[in-house]
């Protein structure tokens, strides 16, 4: 493990150390918990977009379930009828 040294406001490392204490813990281990948590959810973000990304069937046109249902209400509406007709 690393040191860091942070320079925060008065009112800001006052609220800490109270807050650190009533969690029965260090303002450095909260700040260590902190930065961790903000990892794990920047990690997690980019793989999802990462993922979402690499799916091609978000990027295919006319790729995937709500494209063929607008297709089939195209062709349901414009089929012919058995006079000949458009619908």
């Amino acid at each position: 493990m690393k040191n860091v040294t942070i320079t925060v406001d008065d009112n800001v490392l006052e609220w800490a150390r109270v807050e650190a204490a009533r969690r029965g813990t260090s303002v450095s281990r909260m700040v260590g918990d902190f930065l961790a948590e903000m990892q794990r959810r920047e990690d997690a973000y980019e793989r999802a977009y990462l993922a979402w990304r690499t799916d091609e069937r978000t990027w295919a046109p006319g790729a995937g379930p709500a494209e063929d249902a607008a297709r089939s209400v195209c062709f349901a509406r414009t089929a012919p009828t058995a006079m000949g007709e458009g619908a």
